[in-house]
């Protein structure tokens, strides 16, 4: 059993055995199919449909620390120590099985405030329809709750995926988001994270 989330609807992860337990957060997605030509200057100058679409979050605690996690400077965070959160690895071509996965520490939910997972693209033109990437949030004693990505237009290169937030120390409310922005610091604005933003790299 799933739950596909509708935007702006709020599910409950169901807490068991006294612990919210570990909470995974999967990234599938895939290469855009080729096209079957090119033209003389784009051989030339190695033009190329290929991109490369990232699973990341943004987190802010209750004591008001705040931070990113990401392959994106290899800020690829800790499940047992702070910030709870970390980053399986980097998927750069789509073409693994599993995707990408991160991983957030349920037994330190009352140390969280909230969780804005979100994806990007950090190489390639931005061909979300092709691309066809879904999340799906897994936990202990919880359906599969998927939110899938099913606004395609947007030629921004970031999409907010979903928002978890501390509900009395019990649980997290996952809401479906579905929101494109130019970049980082566009998203830190519109939701109100108060971060400084600079260049990075992988």
């Amino acid at each position: 059993m799933a739950i596909n989330l509708q935007k702006g609807q709020k599910v409950n992860l169901t807490k068991k055995s006294g612990s919210l337990g570990e909470i995974s957060i999967n990234l599938n997605w895939q290469q855009p199919l080729k096209k079957k030509e090119k033209g003389f200057f784009s051989k030339i100058f190695g033009g190329s449909d290929a991109i490369d679409l990232d699973l990341a979050c943004l987190y802010e605690m209750k004591d008001g620390s705040k931070g990113v996690v990401q392959a994106l400077g290899d800020c690829f965070g800790s499940l047992r120590d702070f910030p709870y959160i970390a980053l399986d690895s980097d998927d750069r071509s789509g073409s693994s099985a599993n995707g990408e996965t991160m991983r957030v520490n349920g037994a330190k939910i009352s140390e969280f405030k909230r969780i804005l997972v979100f994806t990007f693209i950090y190489e390639g033109a931005a061909n979300w329809q092709e691309a066809q990437g879904g999340v799906t949030l897994k936990g202990p004693g919880s359906e599969d709750i998927i939110v899938k990505r099913d606004e395609y237009g947007s030629n921004k290169i970031l999409c907010a995926i979903a928002m978890l937030e501390n509900q009395n120390n019990e649980t997290f409310s996952v809401e479906k988001l579905v929101r494109f922005f130019n970049g980082h610091e566009d998203l830190d604005r519109a939701y109100n994270w108060g971060m400084q933003w600079v260049e990075g790299s992988k």
